[in-house]
């Protein structure tokens, strides 16, 4: 049955003929997605579902409204403009098509867990899977709490829509439009769920700062000892897999705030990667998807509801989304004290960086302003070089304000909770990409371990030529697991160590030449943390 809304559509200027299905369970929203013939559901009992063109986000279709609201405040050079005058054309064109739509399904919701900081978020769909998506990654309220819920932020999400890019200032006809002077996000033309919820994101990545908070693209989890640890990494490095550990309790696996008292989780579900699911590396994740409530995007399924993680026909970028509670062992709060560990995870395919270094407060600034990865080439037969990837703050995409905003807010939390930082590489070791293998999910989880329960601060450190951090010597937790300890020194592991340095200069050229931008913006101990050129 269609639910109330306690402040209308219309008493927001949006009117419409449409059915309002508002604040529907997980099970109610399945059960419309399935009879609108939106996805299928899995044998285990997922819904699946297909995106279409779109299996990621659209990064170059989203727009910020330049106002005397955002002119000073945005990093333009980062964020894509739009005038008001062009919104209002997209506003316009949206809320006629919004009035002709026979069904909606409308989803009040918190973007943040610790209650003085959160936004009161209202999300308009017209696919009822869509609604299911942000009513799982978003916290959602209490009946108490909907009884007199006021949207502060409202999200209209009409996949359906076509941009008019002369019309409305965009690059095609998909359009992701933010006006914080409206709170109104627009977003048209994909199907790929992923744009709400980081479209939350950024809003909170605009409003906390000048309160004090730090947002972090990050996850996050709780040890038996009560101490909290934040995972910063860019997809790919390990950041969910590393956090949805059962020892430990999971806070969340993407985004969070760092404020005076807590940890505290912006979302209430998680949304990982699916694609080559391990079920003996990874068994909570995988365990999600055989489950009611999931909702799994571009997987293959064949016609016994059988699904396939290991096919990517349909996309790379396979996701799950599911609830927080879908995971052992989870805070029942949605947060956790502020860090005493702070890790940045790295997948380095140049095969350079050890599996773990320790980081002084301005060396952590340093590699969170830059943000770095790398990737394989693999999209060419015989390429094997990596790829570097620098994306500052570890979220480069989301961030409205100066990465200066974020990282002299990230030292001052890290100085002022005495957190210990870390770089962690999950990629390869032994050479580069073609050459070297992954590092070993065992190797990173002992080390990690051991950095987590402090007893790794006790043995022997080198500093490391090239970036100049602390790196163990030898660590009893590896040789405890039956792991060689040569790994520890990377250019030990290298049967070429002239080539080992050779790329180890690269890299460092990279770094130097990433971070040229920024350097002005931060003082002298963090410009002193780069890496050092021969």
């Amino acid at each position: 049955m269609p639910s109330s809304l306690t402040h209308s559509l219309a008493d927001q200027g949006f009117a419409t003929d449409a059915t309002i299905h508002a604040n529907l369970s997980s099970e109610e929203l399945t059960k419309a997605a399935l009879a609108n013939g939106e996805g299928r559901r899995a044998k285990h009992g997922p819904l699946v579902v297909e995106t279409g063109a779109h299996t990621g986000r659209s990064a170059k279709d989203k727009f910020i409204v330049r106002d005397g609201e955002t002119e000073d405040t945005v990093w333009w050079d980062n964020n894509a403009s739009m005038t008001s005058a062009q919104f209002a054309a997209l506003k316009e064109d949206f809320l006629a098509e919004l009035k002709g739509k026979d069904t909606l399904y409308v989803a009040d919701l918190f973007g943040g867990s610790q209650p003085e900081y959160r936004v009161n978020v209202r999300v308009i769909n017209e696919l009822a899977w869509h609604n299911q998506f942000i009513r799982t990654l978003l916290v959602r309220p209490t009946t108490q709490e909907l009884d007199g819920f006021l949207p502060e932020y409202t999200i209209i999400d009409l996949p359906g829509f076509r941009a008019d890019p002369e019309r409305h200032g965009c690059r095609s006809e998909t359009v992701i439009a933010v006006n914080l002077s409206e709170k109104l996000i627009l977003i048209g033309g994909t199907k790929y769920a992923g744009e709400m919820k980081k479209s939350v994101f950024g809003i909170l990545n605009y409003l906390l700062p000048p309160k004090g908070v730090m947002p972090m693209h990050c996850s996050a989890n709780i040890g038996a000892d009560g101490k909290t640890a934040v995972f910063f990494g860019l997809s790919g490095t390990g950041k969910t897999t590393l956090s949805a550990d059962a020892s430990r309790t999971l806070i969340g696996d993407d985004e969070h705030g760092w404020s005076d008292t807590a940890v505290f989780n912006f979302e209430g579900g998680c949304y990982a990667k699916m694609i080559r699911l391990d079920p003996d590396a990874e068994p909570e994740i995988f365990a999600t998807t055989r489950m009611e409530g999931t909702v799994l995007e571009n997987v293959v399924m064949n016609e016994d509801g059988e699904i396939d993680l290991d096919d990517n026909s349909l996309a790379e970028n396979t996701r799950g989304a599911y609830p927080l509670s879908s995971i052992p062992n989870t805070s029942a709060e949605n947060l956790g004290p502020p860090p005493s560990n702070v890790i940045m995870l790295t997948a380095d395919a140049f095969g350079v960086l050890p599996p773990i270094a320790r980081l002084t407060p301005d060396q952590a600034m340093y590699h969170f302003l830059s943000g770095y990865t790398a990737k394989v080439a693999g999209t060419e037969i015989g390429v094997t070089e990596p790829q570097a990837t620098f994306s500052t703050c570890f979220g480069a995409p989301f961030m409205p304000r100066h990465p200066s905003v974020y990282g002299n807010l990230l030292k001052k939390r890290i100085a002022e909770g005495a957190a210990q930082c870390w770089l962690v590489n999950t990629g390869w070791t032994g050479g580069k990409y073609g050459t070297g293998k992954r590092m070993p999910i065992k190797a990173t989880r002992a080390l990690l371990n051991a950095a987590l329960d402090g007893s790794l601060n006790e043995v022997e450190f080198r500093k490391d030529p090239n970036f100049g951090f602390e790196v163990p010597v030898s660590v009893p937790a590896l040789d405890q697991a039956g792991l060689d300890a040569s790994i520890l020194d990377p250019r030990t592991t290298w049967d070429d160590k002239d080539e080992y340095d050779r790329t180890a200069q690269k890299l460092v050229q990279l770094f130097v030449s990433n971070f040229e931008p920024f350097a002005e913006h931060v003082d002298q101990g963090v410009r002193d943390s780069a890496p050092v050129a021969a």
